[in-house]
């Protein structure tokens, strides 16, 4: 309520006790309080510093403004409700042993170090992007103890999981319609490639929803 009445011009915060007394709640209160002379007389005679001038401010500032009674906001939000009704993201067709195998890549990269550049945080020009040490006096790459965590084989995660989608989809990219033809709704999910404008994702989006495809980068 206060922040409503604090767009007004010239209105003060010890207003809003008066008004309030005078059964004016809302900016649809003041609004219709407004349009009686007799009101507006009241209200000039028990607001200190407003006149005549600053109620034609405030009635042009409420005639500019869109304002919704209760029962109307209460239709828009229930409207708003209906039309954002969660759907749920399709899901792939799994056996238990690809099941088993995400399952091991998730633990594995929980308990992966995040890698970093040798002496990223020495010299700040470097970042910390990996890159492989190569120096010949490198205790890093001879991986001397308390050096950071080098990029090892063994920080892999199944073979049989790899590239897979967090979703457990393998991923397919787009550039067109026709290459939705050859991808298997069941196992396989689209990327629409950032090249793609919007009016031909559109296209693609809507086809794929008639196939039954995900869209892992979908608009909106």
């Amino acid at each position: 309520m206060k922040e409503e009445f604090m767009g007004l011009p010239g209105f003060k915060e010890e207003y809003l006790e008066i008004l309030a007394d005078m059964n004016i709640e809302s900016l649809a209160d003041l609004k219709e309080t407004l349009e009686d002379d007799d009101a507006v007389k009241d209200v000039m005679s028990v607001l200190k510093g407003v006149g005549p001038k600053t109620i034609e401010k405030w009635r042009a500032t409420l005639a500019d403004m869109e304002i919704l009674d209760e029962e109307e906001v209460e239709i828009v939000e229930e409207e708003e409700t209906e039309e954002r009704e969660h759907v749920a993201n399709l899901k792939p067709e799994l056996d238990e042993f690809i099941r088993e195998k995400l399952a091991i890549r998730d633990a594995v990269s929980s308990r992966r170090p995040a890698f970093k550049r040798q002496e990223w945080f020495r010299y700040s020009r470097l970042g910390e992007k990996w890159r492989r040490p190569k120096g010949i006096h490198s205790k890093m790459r001879r991986s001397f103890k308390y050096r950071p965590p080098m990029v090892n084989i063994g920080y892999r995660g199944p073979k049989e999981a790899r590239g897979l989608h967090p979703s457990g989809f393998a991923e397919v990219m787009v550039h067109n319609v026709n290459e939705l033809d050859g991808v298997d709704p069941k196992v396989q999910a689209i990327r629409i490639a950032g090249t793609v404008g919007v009016k031909k994702r559109i296209d693609i989006e809507d086809k794929a929803d008639e196939l039954g495809i995900r869209v892992l980068n979908r608009m909106g």
